[in-house]
């Protein structure tokens, strides 16, 4: 067994180990302070939120996915727990508004609509603000949700916009004939297959996806109209899923004001009467998030064990409101 081998099997094995045991003592802790410590989001179950009025801040950074496979070791975004989070923010008498933090290059058509539709349903509701705050980027989804708000601003570097709808798939028929691997479909009909890797789309099944990209992108390009307050025809001209810069995003209509997130948030405080920026903590559980991905990347992997990895990565077929400049 080489070096590296051995010694990633050890670092593995020692974080397992930490992991295991520091499971136990959360699980004894959580028994005496809290019915159930939730380790995945935000610090407890039931977010425990101010007393007096405040502005409470929902951050969206990463890609926007409901996905089932969050745990202990999950970092950047987690769908149920923001969604919870709207809800308490919500459900509070002391809440005043919303401050919608995005950092995100879009996600899943059905997360990204789940997530704006809280949104609405929480002002609805309340009659209370959001704003919202881009970072970094808030492309495709990431600009989706931002729909939902009654002011949006952005950093000066921040890259948005990217409307649009993109379904991929991986076509890798001649590698599978190169090495002798053939897949055997028993279908109900002729389309019932159509994306899986190793078969070429007919001009038929091109056009029934392409059907389905444009309803997405019908109801993308809605939203936007809405939101920004915008005849539909306007929203089609700029929507060829380019990214925009945020000097170009503010000439076309699509934010409002470019700024630092401090004078934002000064700004959001003061027309709600000074109420108090509050940023739920993250609870990562000391760092462990980050360490375990390190661990498991330290084990060397085979080339065919990376091409399987960036197939389930990139072919999955699933609409995405999402923007990755290099590879879409």
């Amino acid at each position: 067994m080489k070096n590296k081998q051995l010694i990633a099997l050890i670092v593995a094995a020692v974080v397992f180990v930490f992991v295991g045991l520091s499971s136990v003592l959360v699980n004894n802790i959580s028994g005496q302070t809290k019915s159930r410590l939730d380790l995945e989001g935000y610090s407890f179950s039931s977010n425990t939120l101010p007393s007096t009025p405040h502005i409470g801040v929902v951050k969206v950074e990463g890609t926007i996915m409901d996905s089932e496979n969050a745990g202990l070791f999950s970092e950047g975004y987690n769908h149920q727990k923001t969604l919870e989070l709207i809800d308490d923010l919500k459900n509070s008498s002391s809440n005043k508004g919303i401050l919608l933090y995005v950092n995100s290059p879009g996600g899943s058509v059905t997360a990204s609509d789940d997530l704006y539709l809280k949104l609405k349903e929480y002002t609805l509701e309340t009659q209370r603000p959001v704003w919202t705050y881009m970072a970094d980027q808030a492309c495709s989804g990431g600009y989706y949700i931002s729909m939902a708000s009654e002011k949006i601003y952005s950093n000066r570097n921040t890259w948005t916009g990217s409307i649009g709808v993109i379904i991929s798939f991986l076509n890798y028929k001649e590698m599978f004939e190169k090495i002798g691997i053939k897949g055997v479909y028993i279908t109900s009909g002729d389309n019932k297959a159509m994306g899986a890797g190793d078969i070429d789309l007919t001009v038929e099944q091109q056009n029934i996806l392409q059907g389905l990209v444009d309803e997405s992108y019908n109801q993308f390009v809605d939203i936007v109209a809405d939101g920004r307050n915008m005849p539909a025809t306007k929203v089609k001209e700029i929507a060829d899923g380019r990214i925009y810069s945020a000097k170009q995003a503010l000439d076309n209509g699509l934010i409002d004001e470019i700024a630092t997130y401090e004078d934002m948030k000064k700004t959001f405080s003061a027309q709600l009467d000074d109420a108090e920026i509050y940023t739920p903590e993250k609870n990562n559980f000391f760092g462990l998030g980050s360490l375990f991905s390190y661990a498991s990347k330290l084990k060397t992997r085979s080339d065919t064990e990376l091409v399987m990895e960036f197939v389930e990565k990139n072919g999955k077929g699933v609409p995405m409101y999402y923007a990755m400049p290099g590879q879409y």
